[in-house]
């Protein structure tokens, strides 16, 4: 099966150069630059602008796939949540997964994160300077679909191990906290 057999391919917003920041603006952007190691959108550090333009943007949905289509790192990050109206910047394009498909968006997102996908982009990715995967080579990424239960296991899985390492990011935050307060309170007398 090919990626294009489960999902729609959506552009990105059309922003004509650098986006602008407008303080009251009624839209967001999701830019390389808000996803984090993790592959997590740093909503908190989202652009707010007005977007221009005649066609409806392809505003962001819960179960939506962004896919980073430019730089060195081709991730697919899954939305299980929108918190406010945006859209994304031209370095993504916009994955849905079709209503009729029987593949959990959260499947699909983390096959293409595995390394078998990620060996594809490297090998299928243009350019010498800024590396991009071209919409027609996404589209061929070859997808195994298993049993849906074994897709479920799965997407759990992968959920439990998000969380496991946000746990572990906030104890070693703490420590290192407690550490400042330690050597602040010995090193300051």
């Amino acid at each position: 099966m090919k990626l294009s057999d489960v999902v729609s391919i959506l552009p990105a917003h059309p922003f004509r150069g650098s986006i602008e920041e407008v303080s009251d603006g009624t839209a967001r952007a999701v830019q390389m630059k808000d996803i984090e190691d993790d592959g997590a959108v740093a909503w908190h550090s989202l652009v707010r602008t007005e977007l221009s333009g005649r066609r409806e943007p392809n505003w962001l949905q819960p179960q939506d796939i962004l896919f980073l289509v430019r730089g060195s790192r081709n991730i697919a990050v899954f939305l299980d949540s929108v918190p406010f109206p945006a859209v994304i910047s031209p370095h993504f394009l916009l994955l849905r997964v079709a209503p009729g498909a029987d593949v959990p968006p959260a499947f699909v997102a983390w096959q293409m994160n595995q390394l078998p996908a990620q060996r594809y982009f490297e090998a299928s990715a243009e350019g010498s300077v800024q590396r991009s995967i071209r919409k027609a080579v996404l589209a061929d990424l070859p997808l195994v679909i298993p049993s849906p239960s074994t897709q479920q296991a799965v997407v759990r899985l992968a959920a439990a191990a998000r969380q496991e390492a946000e746990t572990y990011r906030k104890l070693i935050a703490n420590r290192e906290q407690e550490l400042r307060a330690v050597a602040s309170t010995i090193l300051n007398r």
